[in-house]
């Protein structure tokens, strides 16, 4: 099998506990064969990790991708990178794997959907949950109507991110505390279960939120909600709450109300996807957590060497960067506000 040579820009914590791991579990597929980090101790470290000679260790991300021998850049940046490190990859005919959401403003999400087409080069967007076994799966009941007709759903997220700021963890980036883009934890972290949900029901006809604002830097509001309505008729409730604790157990989640009954997924981690039958029934369906970043990297080597294409293309991730956006909007003008034209697909 081909092994695809792989350069990675940036190697901080995601790079650490999100794509080496998956990286290392298709190292049959993949070969690291630079990698590039501002910090040089952290570049040297993991360039010793990865068995790299010093030639292959860089602070500058431009020398990376004048290299012959690299056909993929990772990017895995600060969100106000993102755009001008894929351009950069672009320019050098390099395909990229990138970070969400695709710019730290709309405009340049926009510019950089247009690479892939412009350069003609592959671009996949990470977004992991549009990718994970658990979202894949409730698409599946929801496509073939398992628990009949999707009627309505609730789905409530809860991230601490005043906890998660004081352990070593993504909060803790200061970029991230005080983020230099709009929506904060909500363009950052909200992005991914509206992914999830969007992955799930498709395309949204319009949306109306509200939300509770805070002083706190790392997000605009302590809690939004989210009325939604889908272009397939599903409408549903969408709340994040960032800024405290879901003490009580089992979580409000995921729950999806069908003509015969519920999905009802607890949360990413659990492990299973409970189907509760109006007549009494139950099924517990198990799934392997945080497969995501795994299968997107699966899916990426399959589409270079031409067995499939790219399941997250940069249109479909712009999509979930604008409901963001609406949000954001909605909020402020008190309105409600139209999100996408077309679905992404059409339930039979």
């Amino acid at each position: 099998m081909e092994k695809i040579k792989v350069g990675v820009i940036g190697v901080g914590m995601a790079w650490e506990k999100l794509h080496r791991p998956a990286f290392e579990e298709l190292s049959d597929r993949y070969e690291i064969r630079a990698v590039c980090d501002l910090n040089r101790e952290r570049a040297e470290s993991w360039g010793q990790k990865l068995g790299l000679q010093p030639e292959d260790i860089f602070t500058d991300y431009h020398a990376l991708l004048e290299r012959d021998d690299i056909q993929v850049v990772d990017v895995i940046v600060p969100i106000t990178l993102n755009h001008r490190v894929a351009a950069a990859a672009a320019q050098a005919r390099k395909a990229v794997i990138l970070e969400k959401p695709m710019g730290a403003t709309f405009k340049e999400a926009l510019a950089t959907k247009d690479l892939s087409g412009a350069y003609e080069i592959p671009l996949m967007v990470a977004e992991n949950y549009r990718y994970s076994e658990e979202f894949n799966l409730i698409r599946d009941f929801i496509r073939t109507e398992k628990l009949g007709p999707p009627v309505f759903f609730i789905y409530h997220t809860t991230s601490c991110f005043p906890c998660a700021m004081k352990k070593a963890n993504f909060a803790a980036k200061e970029w991230r505390q005080h983020p230099e883009y709009p929506g904060g934890d909500i363009l950052d972290a909200a992005i991914h279960p509206l992914a999830g949900v969007r992955h799930v029901f498709g395309g949204i006809k319009h949306l109306q939120a509200f939300g509770v604002p805070q002083d706190d830097d790392f997000s605009p509001y302590a809690v939004v909600t989210i009325n939604i309505h889908f272009i397939n008729n599903v409408i549903g409730t969408f709340s994040y709450y960032p800024a405290g604790q879901e003490p009580q157990k089992p979580l409000a989640g995921l729950r999806i109300f069908g003509e015969k009954g519920m999905i009802y997924l607890e949360d990413t981690h659990c492990g299973y996807i409970n189907l509760f039958y109006n007549d009494g029934g139950h099924e517990l369906i198990p799934y392997r957590p945080m497969r995501g970043f795994y299968n997107e990297l699966l899916n990426f080597h399959k589409a270079l060497t031409g067995e499939e294409a790219v399941s997250v293309t940069p249109d479909m991730e712009l999509g979930d960067l604008k409901t963001v956006y609406a949000v954001l909007q909605s909020i402020r003008d008190q309105d409600i506000v139209k999100v996408d034209r077309v679905p992404e697909y059409t339930m039979a």
